[in-house]
């Protein structure tokens, strides 16, 4: 979900950016954050680890009525000092092919600000809301479903798992959420990881997440709903689709939004892709995909939603999918 954006201003003859992540919050000019809820009996004995115990209070805690009132949340505030823009990163472009089905659905057209998504397909089951106690409070990202080796890895953004230096708790996942409906279950996190930068020190350039889901009925999430495929290293200025679940105005969380269009390269703080879009707190974490299909709904994840600056509302920014994006891909599907 989106945080609350603070503005450029100067103090001490340092120019200070301060912004929230995209998570859960209200407020146009707000970046995406995540929340979460009270910390359950039988918490995780070691960070982003959840024992069965931890579990299955998770999804007793989370009841219809608790995901309703799940509100954003104002968190993360960033100075010059803690981002600095890179040089466009450079690797080998690493595909993994989606396992999600396809199905026969209408195109739609490109570039899109921000709207309900109408054309079916795998994504409105892969993608789903993320919720999580933080800070006492109860909370909501968004999050997808990948094709990985354990059949149980959903990413989403750094800080839908940790934030200000406290790993969430009660983290649940439910895909295909939509109008309060939890179509495929909800389904508890064992792990939840980041990458090594957002782990330690909560690098906006980094903020990537990732959760090892444990399984539902006998079932494994991505035989389930399916996995979109992943691209690492892709580089910059391509057509992509962002989607997600913002609940502050004038969403409610309970749609499932998407934007599109040709991203640019953050040219301030970060070395983010930037896309239009008018998404808000709550969809921190929602999936961006390279080579979209609308017939399909299904792509590569190339990125998550982040953070908004307050003085660009209608622009939301990703974090390029490099080197450790695909290490903690790899670190999570072999969880």
């Amino acid at each position: 979900m989106i945080g609350r954006p603070r503005s450029l201003r100067s103090s001490g003859g340092t120019t200070r950016v301060r912004h929230t992540l995209l998570g859960t919050l209200a407020g146009v000019a707000a970046l995406l954050a995540t929340g979460v809820t009270a910390t359950p009996a039988g918490a995780a004995p070691d960070p982003g680890v959840m024992t069965p115990s931890a579990q299955e209070s998770a999804l007793d805690f989370w009841t219809p009525q608790r995901m309703r009132v799940a509100t954003p949340l104002d968190v993360l505030s960033v100075d010059r000092s803690d981002v600095r823009a890179s040089a466009p990163r450079k690797g080998k472009t690493t595909v993994v092919a989606p396992s999600a089905p396809g199905s026969d659905v209408g195109p739609l057209a490109i570039p899109h600000g921000g709207g309900p998504w109408s054309g079916g397909g795998a994504v409105v089951k892969t993608a789903g809301r993320v919720f999580f106690t933080y800070q006492g409070r109860t909370a909501s990202c968004s999050g997808n479903a990948v094709t990985s080796a354990n059949k149980s890895t959903v990413i989403t953004a750094g800080h839908c798992v940790k934030l200000e230096g406290a790993w969430h708790t009660n983290w649940v996942f439910v895909p295909g959420y939509h109008d309060g409906q939890r179509p495929y279950g909800t389904w508890a996190a064992s792990k939840t990881l980041s990458t090594p930068q957002w782990t330690a020190s909560e690098d906006i350039n980094y903020d990537i997440g990732a959760a090892v889901v444990a399984p539902l009925d006998g079932k494994q999430l991505t035989d389930v709903v399916g996995g979109q495929g992943l691209a690492f290293n892709t580089g910059y200025s391509k057509p992509m689709y962002s989607f997600g679940f913002p609940a502050a105005a004038p969403y409610d969380g309970e749609k499932f939004i998407y934007c599109s269009g040709t991203t640019f390269r953050d040219f301030l703080l970060s070395s983010d892709h930037g896309l239009t879009c008018n998404m808000t707190g709550g969809s921190s974490g929602g999936p961006w995909f390279t080579q979209f299909d609308e017939a399909t709904g299904t792509g590569l994840q190339s990125s998550v939603n982040s953070f908004k600056y307050n003085f660009l509302p209608n622009a939301m920014y990703g974090p390029y999918f490099g080197a450790d994006a695909q290490n903690l891909y790899q670190s999570a599907q072999s969880s």
